[in-house]
């Protein structure tokens, strides 16, 4: 997938400003509408496009929070208390699968998963087999990624002793205190470590690329790892044209994100506890877009395909159909 470049970027905004900014209103909701994402990479350009008034038309007064860990999050949406959220790519397949009405904006990364070490030398999947690797989420996005890699490089479960971490702040803890070896992390907690590491008179490696050891499974270095999701409610009160437009209006923070990242990771700093500089320094790794989610269709399904392999419940048994994909 080709991303933007900064002149790029500051041409896309220039046109889809204008667009955006002629867009007559659309059916706005009766309260202002919540956005939730994780402490990631993808909800800088969502918290961008809230505090960064890119949806005045779409959602006027929207706020963005961020949600803490996966299980929160499914409860939440579940219940109906969270409409509008950044969640795993699987997660919103599963969800839409059990009835919930839950439907797939768009995708905001193709994979933003390193593993980090303070050992050079622990550069593949073999060299860990026997280490510790600290995983945040157990049973989530990351987890599930690993499990595929681990099988596909012939090594067993329990081979590579995994420490789940209950948020990446953790792992990176565990890391840089030498209770293991190795640290699986999404952006920008990746970043953060090799940063954060020098402060300690440390070195932390970026030494595996999760997205490349995909890249040997399914053929392609892209992973759709996560996305806007919305539920039925949300997307009843803003109608198609309000659907369409908050797409429309993601594609322009974006590339407001990529012309100025300081500017987009200032917005999402409090939400997400990093300092804007590491959520800046970030996004080159972190594979950042927001494209339509039928557009993404085909890398969707081939990746639930991957993950199935594993176990289907992990995408509630089925790909989604039709309805699953909004624009």
């Amino acid at each position: 997938m080709a991303h933007l470049t900064r002149r790029q970027a500051l041409s896309a905004f220039s046109g889809l400003a204008v667009a955006t900014f002629a867009a007559p209103h659309v059916a706005k909701a009766e309260a202002p509408l919540t956005f939730y994402g994780p402490p990631a990479a993808p909800s800088a350009v969502l918290a961008h496009a809230v505090n960064g008034g890119f949806l005045k038309d779409v959602a006027p007064g929207a706020v963005f929070k961020a949600w803490k860990t996966p299980d929160e999050m499914r409860a939440a949406v579940a219940s109906g208390s969270m409409g509008a959220v950044v969640m795993p790519s699987y997660g919103a397949a599963n969800l839409h699968n059990r009835g919930l009405g839950l439907g797939l904006l768009n995708v905001l990364t193709t994979g933003l998963l390193y593993i980090v070490s303070k050992d050079g030398a622990l550069n593949s999947l073999q060299s860990l087999s026997g280490k510790i690797l600290a995983l945040p989420f157990k049973n989530d996005m990351p987890d599930f990624v690993l499990r595929r890699l681990v099988d596909e490089n012939g090594l067993k479960p329990g081979d590579i002793r995994l420490e789940y971490a209950a948020s990446p702040p953790e792992a990176v803890q565990l890391l840089l205190t030498g209770r293991v070896d190795a640290a699986l992390l999404s952006e920008p907690a990746a970043t953060a470590v090799l940063i954060k590491a020098k402060s300690f008179f440390m070195t932390v490696h970026r030494t595996i690329d999760i997205q490349r050891e995909w890249a040997k499974v399914a053929g392609k270095a892209e992973i759709p790892q996560a996305g806007l999701a919305l539920t039925s409610p949300v997307q009843q009160k803003l109608g198609r044209a309000g659907i369409e437009a908050l797409q429309g209006a993601m594609e322009t923070a974006l590339a407001s994100a990529a012309a100025d990242p300081k500017t987009a990771a200032a917005a999402a700093a409090d939400a997400l506890g990093f300092p804007p500089e590491i959520i800046a320094a970030s996004f080159p790794t972190s594979h950042l877009c927001a494209l339509k989610a039928s557009a993404a269709r085909a890398d969707l399904e081939a990746f639930y395909d991957e993950l199935v392999r594993a176990d289907p419940a992990i995408i509630g048994g089925r790909r989604p159909d039709d309805g699953f994909y909004l624009v």
